[in-house]
């Protein structure tokens, strides 16, 4: 673990802004040290906010508390809480090459120049930027930059690592490779790191949990795993992943639909809804499963074929399958769904 990583905890954090505004409702939450938490949401939900009282870049209302590990840290501002900030437009410095630019932070701190060069040159082999050192910023391509940033962040070992949506500048291929690195890189230092996305690709491949926001509060807090199989609320189930959700009449613990009728879960056997993942059902005969209907449209996807089927009534639903089989428009299927996989949520 990072000889300098803390854990965080957060007490009664809200903002509101001087317009009035409530960007954040009061929050408690605390991120083990060592943990990458991911904080996941739509853009103006709050997660921004979140992390720049994190850093000090923003003060929390009247009564709102942040502490690195024991210490008190509401009030300092960002140059005395030791932590380190990537940032989607980089912030490096162009006049500078990229070891000064790694190097900085260290300069500021008036570390001497030998070591100053032994921990830029040590952070260039971890970046796998070995060789250039002695280039401008602007002979990089967005990824190396993007690698420079984070190593810029590191240099002074920080005791939190921020990261404010620090890929999505990238193209699809880069963030791949780059989230891949990042989640190597980040579980080999065991730096306490919050993760700022709208990405849910990238949340859940990093985040050792996820909290999901919406409006200024967090709607969930989990790991991927739980966000994803057992999301708490219809806003975390619509947002994460692709969800199905069918609306009928409830009679005799049945979901009845115009396709036919799915037997819900013994506690809930009387709700008008349900929701299920398109992994958790299955393409059967006509006149074997509990829903029937007509393909509208299939796509292949490689691993799976995503077939999406009318039901009838303005109900259709979508299907993952790893069938090897050709599905065409027109044909119908039957569905069939266990009751262990349907989600019954509040909106």
């Amino acid at each position: 673990m990072a000889d300098n990583a803390a854990s965080v905890r957060l007490a009664r954090c809200a903002k509101t802004f001087p317009d009035g505004t409530r960007a954040l409702l009061p929050l408690d939450l605390e991120i083990a040290t060592g943990e990458t938490l991911v904080f996941l949401g739509p853009s103006g939900c709050g997660k921004t906010t979140l992390l720049r009282i994190i850093a000090g870049l923003a003060e929390p209302d009247a009564g709102g508390h942040v502490w690195f590990a024991a210490d008190d840290v509401t009030t300092l501002p960002i140059e005395r809480r030791n932590v380190g900030m990537v940032f989607q437009s980089y912030a490096l410095f162009p006049n500078m090459t990229v070891a000064e630019n790694i190097a900085y932070g260290l300069k500021v701190r008036r570390v001497d120049a030998r070591e100053r060069r032994q921990q830029a040159s040590r952070l260039l082999d971890m970046m796998h930027l070995a060789g250039l050192g002695d280039r401008r910023v602007d002979q990089l391509s967005g990824g190396q930059r993007q690698r420079v940033a984070l190593a810029r962040a590191l240099a002074v070992k920080p005791r939190v690592l921020l990261l404010d949506e620090p890929l999505t500048a990238l193209d699809a291929k880069l963030r791949e490779s780059l989230r891949v690195d990042i989640d190597q890189l980040l579980r080999s230092l065991g730096v306490t790191t919050v993760y700022v996305t709208h990405d849910q690709g990238e949340a859940m491949a990093l985040g050792d949990r996820v909290a999901v926001m919406s409006q200024g509060r967090v709607e969930q807090i989990g790991t991927p795993q739980q966000i994803y199989y057992r999301p708490e609320s219809a806003f975390v189930a619509d947002f994460i992943g692709t969800m199905n959700r069918l609306t009928g009449t409830c009679t005799d613990g049945l979901l009845r639909v115009q396709g036919g009728a799915l037997r819900l879960p013994v506690a809930r056997a009387t709700s008008d809804h349900a929701m299920f993942r398109p992994q958790d059902a299955r393409i059967v005969e006509p006149d074997a499963g509990a829903l029937a209907g007509r393909i509208v449209s299939a796509f292949f996807l490689g691993s799976t074929t995503r077939v999406v089927v009318d039901l009838g009534a303005e109900q259709s639903i979508v299907v993952d399958t790893s069938e090897r089989r050709s599905f065409r428009k027109g044909d119908a299927v039957g569905i069939d769904v266990g009751a262990d996989a349907l989600l019954i949520l509040e909106s």
